[in-house]
């Protein structure tokens, strides 16, 4: 970085130092309170010191760092810019002929970085620790993770076929009474149903008691019993589980390949996997935004000092939360779509940072 000066490295060592400090800080403070809060449960789950770690805060630690990122950025900003400003060092610097835009060059910078490193690990990381935490929590604190049954299951199968199963037990692989037809030209062509299905783990296939085949074609009808008949279907029993918490625990290609399958089945909870897509890319964008906003926002002295501009600070973060806690509302219950409903908020305030620049002293 050839073209930073002196005073932009100044700005740069400040901004990431503040962070660091704050987010390691407020981290150690969330470990400590987790586990007084989960005593209990380590003592029950008989595990040494080390193993707890390993597999439950090794997950932990990378989740509340990523829940407190964006926040103690935008804080971190306006702590020691505000620092700056009530030294006059902010006004030194103006007079001395350098603009506001190129004072917020480091910020950009140091955003732009701290943004990059949440996106990886939004992409890649935070789903694999949430898979250790979560893990561990419903084997130890939580129960299952799953529920063990649910009263029917419809589905898409592929892009012509449907099936259904009436009360599918995750636990015993089975579920009652099951159909599954293929629809050509508007008419079924095949229909197969079933008084019972199991999953047969030593073959690998779904096992169908009492099954009835019909096959419509030129020909006519054809019907089939079998008292006992074993199908292959590209459904698993792992695809009928209701994990709470699967949005969180797969990487950002596994997502989007669960996404493809939940589209093509005609899932209720693809929306909710939408936006836990979207979200993974609009956070570490909203970073930088925010960035920039807590910049100008503290780089003007005022008579309230660093309070008051940690109260603006505070307000603006509870309108953004607000803003995407609405738009995430609006696409998961109604029709707006995820990615736009994720980028909606950073939308707003690209406008919001646009009008508080125009309005600061240059």
């Amino acid at each position: 970085m050839f073209f930073l000066k002196k005073l932009d490295w100044y700005i740069l060592k400040s901004f990431l130092s503040t962070f660091f400090f704050s987010i390691i800080l407020f981290t150690l403070i969330s470990t400590v309170i987790d586990m007084s809060e989960k005593t209990d449960d380590f003592a029950k789950s008989g595990l040494t010191s080390g193993e707890i770690f390993m597999q439950y805060y090794i997950g932990f630690i990378p989740y509340i760092l990523a829940l407190l990122f964006p926040l103690f950025v935008f804080i971190s900003v306006i702590f020691f810019t505000s620092k700056l400003a009530n030294r006059t060092e902010i006004v030194a610097i103006i007079a001395s002929g350098v603009s506001l835009q190129r004072i917020l060059v480091p910020y950009f910078i140091g955003g732009s970085f701290l943004g990059i490193i949440l996106w990886i690990g939004n992409l890649y990381i935070i789903p694999k620790a949430n898979e250790l935490r979560t893990t561990f929590e419903s084997k130890y604190s939580k129960g299952l993770m799953f529920e063990s049954s649910s009263k029917s299951i419809y589905m898409r199968v592929d892009s012509f076929s449907y099936c259904g199963i009436r009360y599918y037990d995750t636990l015993s692989k089975s579920g009652g009474s099951f159909f599954l037809q293929q629809v050509r030209n508007n008419k079924v062509i095949y229909n197969l149903r079933a008084d019972n299905i199991i999953w047969d783990t030593s073959k690998r296939k779904w096992k169908l008691s009492n099954s009835i085949e019909r096959q419509v074609d030129s020909m006519g009808e054809r019907v089939n019993y079998m008292q006992e008949r074993f199908k292959s279907f590209n459904f698993k029993p792992a695809d009928l589980k209701r994990d709470e918490f699967l949005r969180n625990r797969l990487t950002s290609p596994e997502l989007n390949r669960v996404i493809a399958l939940e589209k093509m089945r005609g899932s209720e909870t693809v929306k909710e996997l939408m936006m836990e897509d979207a979200h993974r890319t609009a956070t570490p964008v909203a970073v930088l935004i925010l960035t920039i906003i807590g910049a100008i926002l503290a780089s003007r002295k005022i008579r309230g000092g660093s309070g008051l501009h940690m109260a603006y600070g505070i307000l603006i973060c509870a309108i953004f939360i607000l803003t995407d806690r609405f738009s995430t509302i609006f696409s998961t219950k109604g029709n707006l779509n995820p990615y736009l409903a994720a980028w909606i908020p950073n939308i707003v305030f690209c406008f919001i940072t646009v009008g508080l620049y125009k309005k600061s002293p240059k």
